[in-house]
């Protein structure tokens, strides 16, 4: 990971908070001060099982995937791709060791603020719980979306549920073997499934 501070880079995070709840000028300086840039390379190991992560990232531009291991299989639990926030759920919230890896999927860059530096803005800056309210909402209606496509019994209206429920070529971005753990499938019967639906 390549860490760097720049105000000019942070400007990002910034319209992107803004856009959910306008901030004041007070929130917008402090955020300029704290919140940091990094890019991980492909493939790269963002945070590990075990380790308390101390980040929320918002993503620039790339994808990422949350994952664990069980008997030697990686399962993917969840993935975020630009304009989305994503962090060790226990591992951040609770500053608990994390459940669970995040890796990158492609070449990503993001911005991101420390677990202290969000603590000082929900309880310094109203604004902040207004926009983490929000987020909640949103994050409630997608673990939602998760548990109705793990729900469906077929694995061709699993495949579709993901495509009508994503945005658009982002099934393309995802390794095979990412997405069919995803939808609890084998890699060959998504790549058969995917074939009838051309």
């Amino acid at each position: 990971m390549t860490p760097s501070q720049n105000i000019e880079k942070n400007l990002f995070i910034i319209l992107y908070l803004n856009s959910i709840f306008p901030l004041s000028p007070s929130l917008k300086s402090f955020l300029s001060k704290n919140v940091k840039s990094c890019s991980f390379s492909k493939n790269e190991i963002i945070s590990k099982a075990g380790e308390v992560c101390n980040r929320l990232y918002i993503i620039k531009k790339g994808l990422v995937r949350g994952y664990f291991v069980s008997d030697s299989a990686e399962i993917t639990t969840w993935m975020d791709s630009e304009n989305e926030v994503f962090t060790s759920i226990t591992g951040f919230f609770r500053n608990e060791k994390s459940k669970e890896y995040i890796q990158s999927l492609e070449d990503t860059h993001c911005d991101y603020l420390e677990y202290e530096d969000y603590k000082y803005c929900l309880n310094n800056f109203p604004e902040i719980r207004q926009i983490n309210r929000i987020l909640l909402e949103e994050y409630y209606i997608l673990a939602e979306n998760r548990v109705y496509l793990a729900r469906i019994p077929n694995a061709k209206k699993r495949l579709n549920y993901f495509i009508d429920n994503n945005k658009p070529q982002l099934v393309d971005r995802i390794p095979r073997k990412h997405l069919a753990s995803f939808l609890a499938m084998r890699p060959e019967t998504l790549s058969r499934i995917m074939r009838e639906n051309v």
